[in-house]
Order: C-alpha cells, then structure tokens, then sequence
C-alpha cells in the first residue's frame, strides 16, 4: 500500500528507532475503518486507515485513548501516531494481543470502569468535539447535565433525523421529551465522570491473562450512567461484570427508566447512520418514556 512508507518514517520518528512496514495483515477493525497488524518482523503496530478527511476523527480517537491512559484505572492501547498523506489518513496504535472471544475477568472489569467513573471534571463535556461512529458528537462543555444531554445529545440527534427526512411523529415525540427531559433526574445530580462514551459489547476485549481492555472509545465526561445503559443496549456484559461494579459503586434509583433516556441517544445515531431500521425502535422508547412521566 502506498501509505507504508510514510506511515513507517512517522513510527520511526515517533518511537526514535528505525521501523519499516515488512509485513500487513488485514484484520476485523469494525464497519468504519480499515485495520492491519503491521510489523518489522520484531515490532507490532495496529493501524486504522480511512479517508484523508478523517485526520480529525483520529486525532480525536487518539485524545480520548490518552485521556482514559492518564485516569490509570483500565487498560486501552496507546497511540503512537496519526497522520495523513493525500488519499488517506491513518491512526497507529500500540498492538495489544486481544481476542473478543477469550475469556477474561469480568468482575476486574467492572471494578475498573467504576474507578475510571470515579475521575471527575469540573463540567460536562470534554476539550474537543469526536465521533460517535461517524457521526460528530458535540462536546461544548455546560455545568448542566440535563442541558448537556438535551443540547447537544437527543436534540443534536432529533435534529440531525429531520436533516435525514425523519420528520412526523419521531420529531413530536422528541419535542415533547426534550421539554420534560427533566423529569427523569428527580433528586438525582450526575457527576462529570470520564466516560469511554460508546460502551458497547465490541469496543472490549481481553488479554491472554484475562485482564480487561478498552478501545474505540467517544470520550467525554458525563453521567457514568450513560456508560452502564450502553453496555445493556446489545448486550454481551456479563452478570460478573454489573455485579462487580454496583458493589464497587451502586447506581442511583431511578436508572432503569433513565437507561433509556441514554440509549435513546444510540438508537437515533444508529437511525442516522443505518437508516429506517431503527426508526420505529426510536418511537417506541419515546413513547415509554413520555408515558412515565404524564
């Protein structure tokens, strides 16, 4: 590929030894991105390639890794570089050897996302804006969470599927929730937490030793309660996992219906970028929820 070798003299340059792409191996890096296990014969690097114009959706990735690395609570693989030259842009990170099927500790998984929630900002939101799949997600920070979630979360979604001919009944619902969004925090005040921000079951895996890894992450900081309602959304969290974690640190009452006040916000992404599909899951949970309220 002909990016190999500017991609190699960045990695020289960014570890200060000499490394030479001799080997890529095409491996599973999601529907977004291109991914390849790129070695010298001694070294590893894990590459994700896309378009030229995603530099920014990279650089964007490669803060958040660094923002969870300096929390010390979990592993996730380190950037080393990112970069790009006129068709292509690309993002290398230290190769850790995981398998999504190996087994590992779910129990020390729990308990280190709980220490990851327990770092706190002074605000919601986070430094820059990143990605949520594809979609910008917007990070302008705000001391108030309900503002925070409605602003730049549901309304930035509903607004977005209008933009997407998603109009009619999705978007009276949506006016109607965001008015009384709320009510849904009734003597509940969310701490700024460090979130990985899309927590679902693709986006961890284990080592050999079973110790847990992060990757992929949309960080920002918010209520830790939107991680958790992801891990819930497709499933592929274990019981180990939430029991490890609410003894570690309980979720206030009230989370089962504000669950799908955060997978709301998944669910309208998922219309935006997949299409109708999702459509009527979308009114479905808007439906439940103004219910609970009126």
């Amino acid at each position: 590929m002909h990016a190999w070798h500017e991609i190699s003299a960045q990695i020289s340059a960014a570890i200060n030894s000499h490394f030479k792409v001799k080997e890529s191996q095409a491996i599973g890096g999601g529907c977004i991105n291109q991914a390849y296990r790129i070695t010298d014969g001694n070294r590893c690097y894990f590459v994700k390639l896309n378009t030229s114009d995603s530099l920014a959706m990279f650089e964007a990735e490669a803060a958040g890794l660094m923002e969870i690395h300096q929390s010390h609570t979990i592993r996730v693989p380190l950037p080393i570089c990112y970069g790009q030259d006129e068709h292509t842009a690309w993002l290398v990170l230290e190769y850790l050897d995981i398998h999504r099927s190996m087994r590992g500790n779910a129990s020390e998984l729990g308990i280190q996302l709980a220490s990851m929630h327990r770092i706190t900002a002074r605000q919601f939101g986070w430094v820059r804006n990143n990605t949520i799949g594809q979609t910008p997600q917007i990070n302008t920070t705000s001391s108030d969470w309900v503002y925070f979630w409605k602003t730049h979360r549901l309304g930035y979604q509903l607004d977005l599927a209008q933009k997407n001919g998603f109009d009619g009944k999705l978007q009276k619902l949506g006016e109607r929730l965001l008015i009384d969004l709320d009510k849904f925090f009734p003597g509940v005040t969310p701490l700024p937490s460090l979130l990985h921000g899309d927590l679902w079951n693709g986006n961890y895996a284990y080592r050999e030793m079973g110790n847990p890894v992060l990757f992929d992450p949309a960080v920002y900081y918010g209520d830790r309660e939107a991680d958790i309602a992801m891990t819930e959304l497709f499933g592929g969290f274990s019981v180990d996992f939430y029991s490890a974690y609410r003894n570690d640190y309980p979720l206030d009452s009230g989370y089962n219906l504000r669950k799908i006040v955060y997978n709301l916000y998944h669910i309208l992404n998922h219309l935006n970028l997949f299409g109708s599909g999702y459509h009527h899951q979308a009114e479905q949970m808007m439906s439940l929820l103004l219910a609970e309220i009126h």
